[in-house]
């Protein structure tokens, strides 16, 4: 028994473990964005490979279709794979899976982007297209590209702070399509398809979206209290 007005002792329990985040819903997430455009795209080659008919919505598509497959090809592997580049669990050990990796997204992502680049240049525009969408096509698809060679190079150079940066930067670009997907979504539901401009606009906004969070992630890692310790343990072991 205890005496009135003091507290009852009380064994202590075991240490409670801290709560871990569920790390695969990062990937999980992104690869279902990614499914958006990647699905779309799977459709685009299988009309191409049976000869379509001619018109105004896939005739630009139809008269390059070697560019058009060569992005679809690329962004499907940098978007899918590139996904598994956020798990932790897959960048321990000396040769890890993130460096094997980041030799097929690197190329990948670039073919995408430059046949992006290239579409954009010298496909005909559709309807439902207009000169200040080219405009962000143009500014992102270079965007994309200058941010996987500045990772590459800072790689290069030894600077992991840098390279991860620069390749959450192009890998954003790279998931544009996905968010676009679900903003242009929301006007065809209710029946008013955007104008020219406007669907510039919510295109361009898609990019914007993916660049604004990509910041947030780069930004809280590097506040993270593990984060500069396992830059210098990468260094220790790729120097």
């Amino acid at each position: 028994m205890t005496s009135i007005g003091r507290p009852a002792e009380t064994t202590p329990g075991p240490p409670t473990e801290p709560r871990r985040r569920p790390v695969w819903m990062i990937p999980a997430g992104l690869i279902l964005l990614g499914l958006i455009p990647v699905l779309a795209g799977a459709v685009r080659v299988t009309e191409l490979a049976g000869l379509p008919e001619i018109t105004e919505q896939n005739a630009r598509f139809v008269e390059f279709p070697v560019p058009v497959v060569l992005h679809i090809l690329g962004a499907t592997v940098y978007t899918l794979l590139g996904a598994f580049q956020f798990v932790p669990s897959l960048r321990q050990g000396r040769r890890t899976w993130h460096r094997k990796a980041g030799r097929i997204l690197f190329p990948a992502g670039l073919v995408a982007a430059l046949t992006g680049l290239w579409m954009a240049c010298f496909s005909a525009l559709p309807p439902s297209d207009g000169s200040l969408l080219l405009a962000f096509r143009l500014l992102f698809g270079t965007g994309m590209a200058l941010s996987l060679l500045l990772g590459v190079r800072a790689v290069i150079r030894g600077d992991l702070r840098a390279h991860g940066a620069w390749m959450t930067r192009a890998y954003a670009i790279g998931l544009g399509a996905g968010t676009q997907a679900l903003i242009l979504i929301l006007p065809e539901l209710v029946g008013t398809p955007p104008g020219v401009t406007l669907r510039a606009l919510l295109m361009g906004s898609g990019w914007l979206v993916n660049l604004l969070v990509a910041e947030i992630v780069i930004r809280r890692r590097y506040r993270h209290p593990t984060y500069h310790r396992s830059v210098a343990d990468a260094l220790t072991r790729y120097s």
